[in-house]
């Protein structure tokens, strides 16, 4: 579980309902015609702007800014370098065992490949493939938040324009001025919330998770490009190093 995320919400919406209720009460801000226009609005843009089976695998990428397993790489890279002096010691064949026992299914794929007796350019072609790949994955995933951070203000701005049309219409009726304002103002308040609250960071949310697993795979790469080509464990340790900044780097030398 990722607490920053828990944690993020929770303050940034009970802090402004606290605000809320604190002021004039919660009910004064809740409004089903607001809530369609954004809401639903922002969701139809969404599957508009993109295919079915992207929208849909957008809440599976979400969960990572909730439940995400975090890798330290000084643990890959010490990984690589027992990897490293057992091939050393005992043959790069000794990897296909002791690597069967592992769920990461990139390293797993990338020793197969080395023990196999595979190029090394080749193996660094289907890493950098795989490595691609996922990126994009993540790409598509934080830019389907990102555009639904957008839209939302959009669709309130649209919602607003629907409020004050409905009020300019019936100006002869007092009654109907509070309401339709209540749809003009409470629209852009809503889009306004989801954007800045919730789309965009989530969105900025899993970029990082991107970027903390492409570091992990590509340390994970070289350390097997190391091992293919038969470096001894010091050169992968400093190899591997000049992936991570120099205090943890340093951390790792020592």
């Amino acid at each position: 579980m990722d607490i920053a995320t828990l944690i993020g919400l929770v303050s940034a919406f009970g802090l402004v309902g606290y605000a809320i209720a604190a002021g004039v009460g919660i009910a004064a801000f809740i409004d089903t015609q607001s809530l369609l226009i954004v809401v639903g609005g922002t969701i139809g843009a969404t599957f508009i702007n993109y295919p079915l089976a992207q929208v849909l695998g957008a809440g599976k990428v979400a969960k990572n800014a909730f439940l995400y397993k975090i890798i330290n790489p000084k643990d890959v890279i010490t990984q690589m370098i027992d990897f490293s002096n057992r091939a050393r010691r005992e043959g790069i064949l000794a990897l296909e065992e002791v690597v069967g026992d592992t769920d990461n299914a990139f390293l797993k794929k990338g020793i197969q490949l080395a023990v196999d007796g595979e190029d090394p350019q080749a193996i660094e072609n289907i890493l950098d493939t795989e490595i691609s790949w996922l990126k994009d994955r993540h790409r598509i995933g934080a830019e389907i938040f990102s555009t639904m951070g957008a839209f939302a203000p959009a669709l309130g701005l649209i919602g607003t324009l629907v409020g004050l049309v409905g009020m300019l219409q019936n100006m002869d009726d007092p009654s109907t001025i509070g309401p339709s304002m209540a749809v003009a103002l409470l629209t852009t308040f809503y889009g306004a919330l989801f954007a800045n609250l919730l789309f965009n960071p989530l969105a900025g949310k899993l970029r990082t998770r991107s970027s903390e697993e492409v570091l992990v795979w590509e340390l994970t790469r070289e350390g097997v490009l190391a091992i293919s080509a038969g470096d001894n464990p010091r050169m992968v340790e400093q190899r591997l190093s000049a992936f991570l900044a120099p205090k943890f780097r340093e951390t790792q030398e020592d």
